[in-house]
């Protein structure tokens, strides 16, 4: 197989743009040998595209991923992005980096990351349409922002998506490898005990709520959190608040939600895993902060490039609602 290639610069025709590959030696996949002489490619993308006939040899289209790379040179024509379906609207996004190939923004609580039935608009996919608009290469052939990991709509945070197809197929696969610093921050009612510890289960769907996750004998996928209570509130032996890191080495949904909720924790103001009775100060402490939603903050997102290499690390602090609540709590 050859690892040897150039790449001229970009041509356009009336279809859109022409990537040139030059093979300089043959042998191995076709579409494996592209994908190195076009990161910006993902292997995937050019599998389509050799189905679809656009990429030629010479005069000759080339229809089989899987044939012998031959040397010389290869026009691969992109089409022009198909425009992506969600709207794009101009909602104000906190972006705490951005690049030629992905975004890192602060999403804030209330926010869904993606467009659904109940939620059409005002999602972060929206916002960065509206954002991004010129600047995204693609994602599968449609301008859209890659989204490689999600935050639940009331969970605040960090947040990285991909702008270029090269950049979602490498943040893809650091998720896959759970490749990916995540810590969260997140106020309980009461405590977790031991004060910090893992918490290594099977989650899936509940055999008695299908809307609801839960931690499984069997079934299911494995799920690992690892947490440390920070400060813990009122007495030593029962706390009855506190506020704890947690730290993902995997990412199925609800994770953290329901790893608290299982070790007796709940995070004070989920609706679906914080059932149970909370102190009559704590309360009082979640009217007056104005705390409607899961206390439960994104706080730092830490990656290494997957175009520069560069080693990337965002932190932020709980939004003021959340903040306004561990205030509260600390003056009872």
């Amino acid at each position: 197989m050859t690892d040897d290639f150039a790449t001229d610069d970009p041509e356009t025709d009336d279809d859109g743009e022409v990537l040139v590959a030059w093979l300089i030696s043959g042998g191995g996949r076709l579409d494996k040998a592209l994908a190195q002489a076009l990161p910006e490619l993902s292997r995937a993308r050019l599998q389509s595209l050799i189905a679809a006939g656009r990429v030629r040899f010479g005069d000759t289209a080339v229809t089989s991923a899987s044939a012998r790379a031959e040397p010389g040179a290869y026009r691969v024509h992109l089409p022009p992005p198909e425009p992506a379906e969600p709207e794009a609207q101009d909602i104000a996004l906190t972006i705490l980096h951005e690049d030629a190939d992905l975004i890192v923004v602060d999403k804030p609580a209330g926010m869904p990351v993606h467009p659904s039935h109940g939620h059409p608009r005002d999602t972060l996919v929206n916002a960065l349409l509206y954002h991004c608009a010129g600047e995204l290469s693609g994602i599968g052939g449609v301008a859209r922002p890659g989204i490689v990991h999600r935050l639940d709509k009331d969970t605040s945070g960090v947040m990285v998506a991909a702008k270029s197809d090269a950049a979602h197929a490498g943040l893809s696969a650091l998720f896959a490898r759970h490749d990916i610093e995540r810590s969260y921050l997140a106020a309980t009612r009461g405590a977790p005990n031991p004060s910090r510890g893992r918490v290594q289960s099977r989650v899936g769907r509940s055999s008695s709520d299908r809307k609801k996750m839960a931690v499984l004998k069997s079934g299911g996928r494995e799920a690992i959190t690892d947490y440390e209570v920070l400060r813990p509130f009122g007495p030593a032996s029962r706390p009855f608040a506190a506020v704890v890191r947690c730290t993902l080495h995997t990412g199925r949904t609800h994770q953290i939600r329901v790893h608290m909720a299982h070790k007796g924790a709940p995070i004070l103001g989920d609706p679906v895993y914080g059932s149970g009775a909370t102190a009559p100060a704590v309360r009082m402490a979640i009217s007056q902060a104005g705390l409607t939603r899961q206390a439960l903050h994104a706080a730092v997102l830490g990656f290494v490039h997957p175009i520069t290499g560069r080693a990337l690390r965002f932190q932020t602090q709980p939004p003021p609602d959340m903040a306004s609540l561990i205030e509260a709590l600390e003056a009872l």
